[in-house]
This record gives structure tokens, C-alpha cells and sequence, in this order.
């Protein structure tokens, strides 16, 4: 893993909403980047939904949430309207922002996947705090938490 800061790879991957999205145009705020395995399995679920309660908190701080795995758009809105999810799902069907951010690799048993990985990207582009194996009870809240340390160092 890199130290911190660094500057975050860019991207370019369609959304549930037919558009093709970048971290370019979220420029200037604050990104919670996350990587998660699947839509709508257990341990998935429980993160996408701790940081939809978190996300009131996290949009006041300026801060945007965007989650990426290689689930298609059409799996992506099932998963958001099941969970009432209200932040921005993408695709990235090959897995090259995966294998940019370095969120793919082993797993348990020795299989490869996707790793559930959480980033906290600055205004101006930096990642500034890597999460490496998220818990998913209570991810929000610990977003939320650094967030405010992060903010009030200036970092």
C-alpha cells in the first residue's frame, strides 16, 4: 500500500444512471471512494447501507460518496432500490480502477476478487486515508469520524 498522500488515480466508469462519471468533476469536494465484491450480499449490504445512514452527515462535510465494483448498472440500481442506497454506484467491468486503487488481490483461501477497500480523497485529489480490509458494521460512522480529524488538521 502507498503512503499517504498520494495523488488518486482518475476514472471513467458508468453509473446507474447512464452517465459515465470521473473523479475530475468531483474536483473540489471531498470523495469516500469505496470498492466492494457484490451488490446485495451479506457483508456488502451492511457497508453500502452503514454509509447510506452516514451519508446526511458526510454530504454537510462536503463530501461525496461513490461505490465502485464490477457489478453491471442494471444489478447496481436493483441494489440501490432495494436499500434505498442515495449515493452514486459505478461499473467497472474490467476492473481497471480496481487494479488502479489496488483493490483487487487474495482473498480468504487463496482466491482472488475484489478487496473491500474504503478511500478518503481531499478537495484537491489527494487520497489522504486508505481503509485496507473494512469492517462493514459501522463503516459510516468510522468515515465520518476520520473525516472530521481530517478536516480539522487541514489535511
Amino acid at each position: 500500500m502507498k503512503e499517504t498522500p498520494y495523488a488518486a488515480p482518475d476514472f471513467s466508469l458508468p453509473g446507474v444512471d447512464g452517465q459515465t462519471h470521473t473523479l475530475k468533476e468531483l474536483s473540489g469536494k471531498w470523495v469516500i471512494l469505496y470498492f466492494y465484491p457484490k451488490d446485495d450480499t451479506p457483508g456488502c449490504t451492511t457497508e453500502a447501507c452503514s454509509l447510506r445512514d452516514a451519508r446526511d452527515t458526510l454530504a454537510e462535510m462536503g463530501a461525496e460518496i461513490v461505490g465502485v465494483s464490477q457489478d453491471d448498472p442494471s444489478a447496481h440500481e436493483k441494489f440501490k432500490q432495494k436499500h434505498s442506497l442515495n449515493f452514486l454506484l459505478l461499473t467497472d467491468a474490467d476492473r481497471t480502477v480496481i487494479g488502479d486503487y489496488g483493490a483487487w488481490g487474495k482473498k480468504m483461501f487463496g482466491k482472488e476478487g475484489i478487496l473491500r477497500k474504503t478511500f478518503i480523497i481531499n478537495p484537491s485529489g489527494q487520497v489522504v486515508k486508505v481503509y485496507g480490509r473494512v469492517t462493514p458494521l459501522g463503516h459510516g460512522e468510522q468515515v465520518i469520524k476520520e473525516l472530521k480529524r481530517l478536516q480539522a488538521s487541514g489535511e
